[in-house]
C-alpha cells in the first residue's frame, strides 16, 4: 500500500494543536476526525420507523471486532434483539431503571450551572427520558457482552475484561454512525441484569457492558460537543 502525505487536520482545534505537523496517512484526516468527533448518543433522532437490515448490524459487528481484546482473547458476544416482544421484555428493565435514576435523592444540592457540563447535562436528562419512553419503538437493540464475571475480581482483571469489550463496542458505535445510523450508549438496564439474561437467554457467566438502541437517525449531521479545556485534562510525566 501506498502511503501519502497529508497536512495537519483542517478543523480549526487540531490545527492549532498541530500547527506546522505534516502526516504519513492511507486515509482522509478530515472525514476521520469528523467521525470521531461528531459521533454522539443519539436519542430523539432515531428514526423509529425504518427497518435496519441484518446485514448492516453484521458488517458493523465485523468491523467491531477489530478492536484489541487482551491476549487475543476475543471473548466478546453481542446480543441483537430485534423481535418486538423482547425488545419490550427488555425496555421495560431499562424504564423501571430510568424511573429510579431520574428521581433525585433528597437533600440532593443544587446544581452549579456556571460549569458548562451542567447545561448540556439538563438537555441530555430531557433526552434520556424520551429514549425511556420510546426504547421499545427502537428497531435494534444491541446488547455487548463479554465471557466471564470479575465483579468480585482486583482491578487488573476488571481492567482486562472491560477492556476486551468497551472498544469493540466504541468501534461498533462508529460503524453504525458512518453508515447513516444513531446509538447511544446507555447502561441503565444492568440494575435488573438478572431479568434480561432469563429474557434473552444470556447465560450467567457472561457480563453485559452496555444496551445499544441503534436506529437510522433523522437529519443531516453532528456537531463535536462542548468539553473542558484540554490543558485541564492532560498531564505530562507528574499528575
Amino acid at each position: 500500500m501506498t502511503l501519502t502525505l497529508a497536512t495537519a487536520p483542517a478543523s480549526k482545534t487540531a490545527a492549532q494543536l498541530n500547527a506546522g505537523i505534516a502526516y504519513h496517512v492511507c486515509m482522509d484526516l478530515n472525514t476521520v476526525d469528523h467521525l470521531l468527533s461528531t459521533t454522539r448518543s443519539v436519542r430523539k433522532r432515531l428514526d423509529l420507523t425504518r427497518p435496519v437490515p441484518d446485514a448492516v448490524i453484521d458488517e458493523c459487528i465485523q468491523i467491531a471486532i477489530q478492536a484489541p481484546s487482551a491476549s487475543n482473547s476475543q471473548r466478546w458476544h453481542f446480543v441483537v434483539v430485534t423481535d418486538a416482544k423482547q425488545r419490550a421484555a427488555v425496555a421495560g428493565c431499562y424504564q423501571r431503571s430510568f424511573t429510579l435514576y431520574a428521581t433525585p435523592p433528597a437533600g440532593q444540592p443544587e446544581p452549579d450551572r456556571s460549569d458548562p457540563r451542567v447545561a448540556q447535562a439538563l438537555r441530555v436528562r430531557d433526552s434520556a427520558q424520551y429514549l425511556s419512553d420510546h426504547m421499545h419503538e427502537v428497531p435494534v437493540l444491541i446488547i455487548p457482552c463479554i465471557e466471564g464475571r470479575v465483579e468480585n475480581a482486583g482491578q487488573m482483571a476488571q481492567a482486562a475484561t472491560y477492556g476486551s469489550i468497551l472498544p469493540a463496542t466504541w468501534s461498533l458505535m462508529l460503524a453504525l454512525r458512518a453508515r447513516g445510523l444513531g446509538s447511544a450508549w446507555t447502561t441503565l438496564h444492568l440494575r435488573y441484569e438478572r431479568e434480561v439474561c432469563d429474557i434473552l437467554g444470556i447465560p450467567g457467566t457472561v457480563t453485559q457492558v452496555a444496551l445499544l438502541p441503534v436506529a437510522y437517525y433523522l437529519g443531516d449531521d453532528f456537531k463535536p460537543a462542548t468539553r473542558l479545556p484540554l490543558d485541564e485534562r492532560i498531564h505530562r510525566n507528574t499528575w
